[in-house]
Protein backbone atom coordinates (compact mmCIF):
# COMPACT_ATOMS: atom_id res chain seq x y z
CA UNK A 1 0.00 0.00 0.00
CA UNK A 2 1.74 3.14 -0.79
CA UNK A 3 2.40 5.87 2.01
CA UNK A 4 0.24 8.06 0.91
CA UNK A 5 -2.75 6.05 1.65
CA UNK A 6 -1.57 4.64 5.01
CA UNK A 7 -1.33 8.66 5.79
CA UNK A 8 -4.58 9.20 4.98
CA UNK A 9 -6.01 6.29 7.19
CA UNK A 10 -4.55 8.30 10.20
CA UNK A 11 -5.49 11.01 9.23
CA UNK A 12 -9.16 10.02 9.22
CA UNK A 13 -8.56 7.89 11.90
CA UNK A 14 -6.89 11.02 14.05
CA UNK A 15 -10.40 12.84 12.99
CA UNK A 16 -12.62 10.85 13.58
CA UNK A 17 -11.15 11.01 17.87
CA UNK A 18 -11.23 15.09 17.43
CA UNK A 19 -13.95 16.10 15.49
CA UNK A 20 -15.74 12.57 13.99
CA UNK A 21 -16.42 11.96 10.31
CA UNK A 22 -18.72 12.42 7.22
CA UNK A 23 -20.77 9.82 5.99
CA UNK A 24 -18.25 9.99 3.06
CA UNK A 25 -15.02 10.04 5.31
CA UNK A 26 -16.21 6.94 7.15
CA UNK A 27 -16.62 5.02 4.03
CA UNK A 28 -13.22 6.35 2.72
CA UNK A 29 -11.49 5.10 6.09
CA UNK A 30 -13.43 1.92 5.93
CA UNK A 31 -12.25 0.97 2.08
CA UNK A 32 -8.80 2.10 3.05
CA UNK A 33 -8.68 0.20 6.34
CA UNK A 34 -10.33 -3.10 3.55
CA UNK A 35 -7.32 -2.32 1.16
CA UNK A 36 -4.69 -2.25 3.93
CA UNK A 37 -5.77 -5.28 5.67
CA UNK A 38 -5.66 -7.49 1.75
CA UNK A 39 -2.23 -6.43 1.00
CA UNK A 40 -1.05 -7.53 4.53
CA UNK A 41 -2.50 -10.64 4.55
CA UNK A 42 -0.93 -11.19 0.76
CA UNK A 43 2.57 -9.95 2.30
CA UNK A 44 2.08 -11.64 5.81
CA UNK A 45 1.07 -15.10 3.63
CA UNK A 46 4.46 -14.58 1.35
CA UNK A 47 6.37 -14.51 4.42
CA UNK A 48 4.88 -17.75 5.44
CA UNK A 49 5.53 -19.51 2.12
CA UNK A 50 9.60 -18.89 3.08
CA UNK A 51 9.56 -19.66 6.51
CA UNK A 52 11.00 -23.00 7.64
CA UNK A 53 10.79 -24.61 10.97
CA UNK A 54 14.01 -26.12 11.57
CA UNK A 55 14.06 -28.71 14.47
CA UNK A 56 17.00 -29.84 17.40
CA UNK A 57 17.81 -32.82 15.15
CA UNK A 58 18.66 -30.02 12.64
CA UNK A 59 15.76 -31.41 9.66
CA UNK A 60 14.07 -28.57 8.36
CA UNK A 61 10.60 -28.35 7.06
CA UNK A 62 9.14 -25.31 5.40
CA UNK A 63 5.47 -24.13 6.79
CA UNK A 64 3.86 -25.02 2.93
CA UNK A 65 4.99 -28.57 3.95
CA UNK A 66 3.19 -28.56 7.08
CA UNK A 67 0.11 -27.28 5.95
CA UNK A 68 -0.29 -29.87 3.22
CA UNK A 69 0.80 -32.86 5.82
CA UNK A 70 -2.30 -30.94 8.30
CA UNK A 71 -5.28 -31.23 5.44
CA UNK A 72 -3.70 -35.40 5.08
Amino acid sequence: MEKEKVQRINELANKKKTVGLTAEEAAEQQALREEYIRDFRAQFGKVLENTVIEYPDGSRTALPDMKKNKKN
